[in-house]
């Protein structure tokens, strides 16, 4: 691992699946590696300055989408479990990650060994959000398509904080990350370590056998319970806003710079963030600093090296 400028211990970096799908929408014309390669560079920065980076990343649409394919395919080969889709996006999406992160250290002849890990993660076979799916997955519809889906497929779908509509499956919380010794083990020995992907694939205790089940993990809770795990100083959540936002979407709209987390705590209360959307990261940061964590940072992709410096971002601390 390169010598430390400026920061010390390890910090995690949780990154939406959105980061790496095209925001327009569009199919086949632009490369999800150049989608990639902004994030990979502000990543690879950190690892001159922190003595380890773990990098974990949601699924939400890339989870849809394969959803969509079992679905279209279910009379020509018989459709997967969603949790071994989990498992697909963990091993695509970590390859995809590992190739352009290996490329530009590569570029700036630094040579630090990655490597991704295909994650499960432990939920309660009785998590009431097997009730009351909220995880949104897929690609946006318009309400009508949303009914007629809802009608034809016996999705549940749900609007998405204004920008449309979209499928939701259960998301129960994490409680233990099984490969966390590995994780630690990769760490140590210096390399930087993808894991955890779309919040870990969800098994559950059968005896003394794990099986998978429907759901998908919110990925900033899973997240923040490896951060905890690893004993990270810093825990940094990438998401489509520079900072977060009270009355977000209003004439008295205002950004979030720094904040401790009892007064976050009372704006969570006040009902100032949207549940699949910015709540579960409200959450994951409270979390994870009650469990002793020194710093939150919640930004925009691009904006990671500058919110850890303070210039942009929101930083949450105890």
């Amino acid at each position: 691992m390169p010598e430390e400028t400026g920061c010390t211990g390890t910090v995690v970096v949780a990154v939406g699946g959105n980061s790496i799908i095209d925001p327009k929408g569009r199919r086949g014309n632009l490369d999800t590696h150049d989608l990639a390669r902004e994030l990979c560079e502000q990543i690879a920065s950190l690892a001159g300055r922190y003595g380890s980076v773990v990098l974990t990343h949601g699924n939400g649409p890339q989870v849809g989408f394969e959803l969509l394919r079992n679905e279209a395919a279910k009379d020509v080969v018989p459709p997967d479990g969603m949790d071994v889709n989990v498992a697909a996006t963990q091993g695509y999406i970590g390859y995809l990650l590992q190739q352009v992160l290996g490329d530009v250290l590569e570029e700036r002849n630094e040579e630090v060994p990655i490597c991704s890990l295909v994650t499960q993660v432990e939920v309660d076979p009785d998590d009431p959000g097997f009730q009351n799916p909220t995880k949104p997955v897929g690609p946006f519809y318009s309400a009508e398509e949303a009914a007629k889906l809802a009608s034809e497929r016996g999705w549940r779908m749900r609007e998405d904080a204004g920008r449309g509509h979209r499928r939701v499956v259960p998301s129960p919380r994490p409680l233990k990350i099984l490969e966390l010794p590995s994780v630690r083990n990769l760490v140590h020995s210096g390399q930087i370590v993808i894991c955890t992907g779309g919040g870990g694939i969800p098994v559950v205790r059968r005896g003394k056998r794990f099986e998978g089940v429907a759901a998908v993990i919110d990925k900033d809770l899973a997240s923040a319970l490896l951060a905890s795990g690893l004993g990270a100083r810093d825990f940094v959540i990438s998401t489509g806003v520079p900072e977060v936002y009270v009355n977000f979407g209003r004439p008295d709209q205002r950004a979030l710079r720094s904040i401790r987390a009892e007064e976050l705590r009372k704006l969570r209360a006040d009902g100032h963030f949207a549940a699949g959307s910015m709540l579960p990261k409200i959450d994951a940061s409270l979390d994870f600093i009650d469990k002793g964590g020194s710093r939150v940072v919640i930004t925009s992709p691009e904006s990671i090296l500058s919110s850890l410096d303070g210039g942009t971002g929101t930083t949450i601390v105890p």
